[in-house]
């Protein structure tokens, strides 16, 4: 999408998890410009990027998966060559004691991504 205007770019949803955060120093040590969705709703959780030293490196974009207007911001503010789905509902018992939310989160949001891809990016 804008590898002519600078290098490639990634976006990152469940960045302050174990694997997105991992994955966010992999990709500014190969020279991506990272961008990372985290919830808003929740208290900031960034100690993993604090202890892997990315957290000063990523750009931190606050946005709700059950919210295509907050992503659809966030794609657009990103602009980004490759996105990576990790968010998901990290705790088993959260999983079974809110069944639908879990749901909608790990299923609905990639839809929510996909549908603001399709309506903001020019082919």
């Amino acid at each position: 999408m804008n590898e002519s205007k600078r290098g490639k770019a990634a976006l990152i949803t469940g960045i302050t998890g174990q694997d997105g955060a991992y994955l966010s120093r992999f990709l500014l040590d190969q020279g991506y410009e990272v961008f990372g969705l985290f919830r808003r709703t929740s208290s900031p959780n960034f100690w993993r990027l604090q202890y892997l030293g990315t957290y000063e490196r990523v750009k931190l974009l606050p946005a709700n998966l059950n919210d295509a207007a907050s992503i659809t911001e966030a794609i657009e503010l990103a602009e980004p060559d490759e996105i990576y789905y990790l968010a998901t509902q990290s705790f088993v018992r959260g999983s079974f004691e809110q069944p639908t939310a879990s749901g909608d989160i790990t299923g609905l949001g990639v839809t929510r991504i996909l549908e603001a891809l399709r309506n903001t990016v020019v082919f």
